[in-house]
């Protein structure tokens, strides 16, 4: 008997990596994907102001984004065990009903305490990371950072779509309004999950009924997770990603306050905003990623990011007004989609194709890490400090991780040599 049961999803285990099937489903992938970040980010541009209509100050919004950020890091690196052993359909479809619960919680969050309730459920709201597991099955290990930086693009795309939808609509309609629009686009998600995502998307056959219960354990098997970290390179890599990217992290988790309270903008304004970022975001994923990695070594283009990334810092500190920094922005985005870009390709490379989905949920638990630490770091710094202070960490933080990572590439060679 066969393994899988034709009748369990439209393309079967044989026939995904055809091809044209193949082909279909990462367009599918991306469509997904676009959906997703278009209702994350109508979800970001109206939190901020449904937050201090229920009495929330700049502290306590804070402490809201750090609860998102604590339970994605607890539920990350489970989804990515899960989609491993359960196939990514079953992952996104987790995902996608998560999403469907999380905006219809916020739709009637009349409250604080109901606020913070509507957070719960991103523990399992990991549509990017299952997004980008189908991807990194279905590509080569060459391809794959150009891959991931197409989906890089549908981030931008979201992010244009979802800022401008989610200002208008709560300029318009109100925040509840809005947030009914996303619960009704996570449905539409979950259905294109269902309809078009195979069960399975890695190369290797999927384990049987008796195989796979024999292993259900091993979702919450913290051993089975940390045991990627010993593979060749997967440690430093992973230190370089968090300490590099801690400071933008921060600033980028304190930026609705900072469009609110420095820049002074109303909800549409910020939606505008959000959609520029956006838009630079695709130039540079569409259009400059792939061709960078097409010529240059992946250890010069994270070089690279890290090195301007420490120059966006030193802008940030001389920063005074929006207009100056839609300037910084081009800059900002381009060391952030090339080091996000590069880092997770580079760590998905280094492990087995069977734990790529662990080694992805792993990735995005390094960003609700940020999550986490960065609001309470950043509330302490903009509130003492401004800000100015964001721009001075991100510039001296990145300066010493350049100077460290040049260092180490320069004695490889030598040894090399030698």
């Amino acid at each position: 008997m066969s393994r899988v049961n034709k009748s369990e999803s439209p393309t079967s285990v044989t026939d995904v990596h055809t091809g044209s099937k193949m082909q279909r489903v990462i367009y599918v992938t991306y469509l997904i994907a676009v959906l997703d970040i278009t209702w994350m980010f109508l979800q970001f541009s109206i939190t901020p102001y449904l937050a201090k209509k229920l009495g929330f100050d700049t502290l306590w919004i804070g402490y809201l984004q750090t609860m998102v950020g604590v339970v994605q890091l607890l539920g990350g690196p489970i989804f990515g065990r899960f989609a491993d052993l359960f196939g990514a359909r079953a992952a996104m479809c987790l995902s996608c009903t998560a999403s469907v619960v999380y905006y219809g919680l916020l739709a009637i969050a009349d409250s604080p305490l109901m606020l913070f309730i509507h957070k719960l459920p991103a523990v399992l709201m990991h549509g990017l990371p299952g997004a980008q597991m189908v991807v990194t099955d279905l590509t080569e290990p060459d391809k794959r950072a150009e891959a991931l930086g197409k989906l890089g693009l549908c981030f931008g795309i979201g992010m244009v779509a979802g800022s401008t939808l989610g200002g208008t609509l709560s300029t318009r309609y109100g925040e509840t309004f809005a947030a009914c629009v996303a619960a009704g686009g996570s449905f539409i998600s979950f259905l294109l999950v269902w309809m078009f995502i195979p069960k399975h998307t890695k190369i290797q056959a999927p384990q049987d009924n008796t195989d796979r219960k024999s292993n259900a354990k091993s979702v919450f098997d913290l051993g089975e997770i940390t045991r990627l970290m010993k593979y060749p390179g997967v440690a430093k890599t992973f230190m370089v990603k968090i300490i590099s990217g801690l400071p933008s992290g921060i600033f980028q988790v304190m930026f609705s306050v900072i469009a609110m309270n420095f820049f002074q903008l109303a909800p549409e304004q910020n939606g505008y905003l959000m959609a520029y970022f956006g838009i630079v975001s695709m130039v540079i994923q569409g259009g400059v990623i792939g061709r960078l990695t097409s010529k240059y070594s992946e250890n010069s283009l994270l070089l690279l990011s890290i090195g301007m990334s420490s120059l966006v810092g030193l802008a940030q500190v001389f920063m005074a007004n929006v207009f100056q920094f839609c300037f910084i922005v081009l800059p900002m985005m381009f060391s952030l989609s090339v080091f996000n870009v590069i880092t997770d390709s580079m760590l998905t490379k280094t492990v087995p194709s069977s734990d790529t989905g662990t080694m992805l949920g792993l990735c995005a638990s390094v960003q609700s890490l940020l999550r986490t630490i960065g609001p309470t770091i950043g509330g302490f710094l903009y509130h003492n400090y401004g800000v100015a202070s964001f721009g001075f960490i991100q510039f001296a933080v990145n300066m010493v991780v350049f100077v460290f990572m040049l260092r180490n590439m320069v004695n490889s060679k030598d040894e090399r040599r030698e």
